[in-house]
């Protein structure tokens, strides 16, 4: 059996910071809209403040434990340890881009996005891609994703 691929994955220090700021913020999202106003890293909103629609993608759920580590992905988010998991969306026209990319929310020092929630920290989220390998693209597809 092979492992089910994600669009949408984090590194540790973003898993870690995913932790810190989920308890003073509570749940939170992603949105990537590649837009000139909010530029083209990845704002991380409290979720619902940041409204989605049919003009936006969910790329995944990235799923975070405690300890700052990605979870094992199976979206058990209720199994007592701490894991939670946070929603990515995209905007539709970005997607379009970038449906060809598995994508990983990482995070480095320097100011972001005035309206992200990791702002204040000093530090910025963004993201790293890679092409999809065929396989990969396969097994979206084979799920009806493109």
């Amino acid at each position: 059996m092979t492992e089910d691929v994600q669009r949408v994955d984090l590194t540790p220090a973003a898993a870690a910071l995913l932790t810190r700021l989920r308890a003073r913020h509570g749940d939170l999202m992603f949105h990537q809209s590649g837009g000139c106003c909010d530029g083209s890293s990845p704002m991380c909103y409290p979720d619902g403040d940041f409204l989605t629609g049919d003009a936006d993608v969910h790329l995944g759920d990235l799923t975070v434990r405690p300890d700052g580590g990605a979870g094992d992905g199976d979206g058990d988010e209720d199994a007592g340890d701490g894991v939670f998991t946070v929603p990515v969306w995209m905007s539709r026209a970005q997607f379009e881009y970038w449906k060809h990319t598995h994508l990983t929310i990482d995070v480095v020092e320097g100011r972001g996005a005035g309206f992200s929630v990791e702002a204040p920290e000093g530090v910025r989220f963004l993201i790293r891609s890679r092409l999809l390998t065929d396989a990969e693209s396969e097994q979206l597809l084979a799920r009806g994703e493109r």
